[in-house]
């Protein structure tokens, strides 16, 4: 039998690339997303066992239904990628309050929502895996992307913390593994490659969403709590996250840095010279 995958936020970026990179590997997959019309076209596009719905994630009652639907639809639900997610940025005190919650209820209520209506169809015959995309904004505090930020540390937080639990009941053969990726070019960054205060997507390694579903696919294979992408990347983070006073006062410079940074992807993506860019 096929394994199924529910995938979140299915209609575009990200959730296209790891849609496609699990079709390729012959998952029947269940494709969510707000803007249903998207994940009917990628529907039409990959062909096969494939159902796509809308699902708000901020709804418990949504997730709840898509997961038992995959499981009416394929008779079991083996994976679920709670991929959703959405960015604002600027200073903390210039987000207002709509675009606090809804930074918070998508990025981390939507992720406690799928997870949970994973586990319940999961738990009943003891076998699954969560992977929840979290992002190095959640090892880190991210200046001018704090609001994200602080919905991705819930976010990791909830996924890990989960994980415990079900070993703490001795359930051992249902995995959750939280991929925290540095900037990936998809939809969510097209726009803010003049924005400083996005600077901090552009610091590292800009990833492609194909790099990304390929570490999505290496979960699966091989379960483990947390992936960072790049792994080196993801300890300088960790580390300077245990050393915040070292953080402040390094915050200048590593923003100078970031901007810098950013420039030049501008420069190299508009000249179409990033092979990001050219996908």
């Amino acid at each position: 039998m096929m394994r199924a995958a529910v995938i979140t936020g299915a209609g575009g970026g990200l959730g296209r690339a790891i849609a496609r990179r699990l079709h390729a590997n012959g998952f029947s997959l269940h494709l969510t997303d707000l803007d249903l019309g998207s994940a009917e076209e990628l529907k039409e596009e990959l062909g096969g066992e494939i159902i796509a719905s809308r699902l708000d994630v901020r709804t418990e009652a949504g997730c709840r239904e898509a997961a038992e639907r995959t499981v009416a639809e394929f008779g079991s639900l083996d994976i679920w990628i709670n991929n959703a997610g959405i960015l604002s940025t600027g200073n903390s005190w210039e987000l207002d309050e709509e675009q606090r919650r809804m930074i918070i209820e998508v990025n981390a209520i939507g992720t406690i929502n799928g997870t949970l209506a994973a586990l319940e169809q999961m738990r009943r015959v003891d076998r699954g895996q969560i992977i929840n995309v979290i992002s190095l904004a959640g090892l880190v505090a991210a200046p001018g992307e704090v609001v994200y930020a602080a919905s991705k540390h819930a976010a990791l937080a909830f996924t890990l913390g989960t994980l415990f639990d079900l070993r703490r009941a001795g359930i051992s053969r249902i995995n959750l593994s939280a991929i925290c990726p540095d900037g990936i070019w998809t939809p969510m960054i097209e726009d803010r490659l003049s924005d400083p205060s996005a600077a901090g997507s552009f610091s590292g390694h800009l990833l492609t969403p194909e790099e990304v579903a390929e570490g999505v696919k290496g979960l699966i294979d091989r379960p483990r709590p947390l992936l960072t992408m790049p792994r080196s990347r993801g300890l300088t983070l960790r580390l300077l996250a245990a050393l915040p006073r070292a953080g402040v006062r390094l915050t200048p410079l590593i923003m100078r840095d970031a901007e810098r940074r950013q420039r030049r992807y501008k420069r190299l993506i508009e000249s179409g010279d990033w092979p990001g860019r050219r996908n």
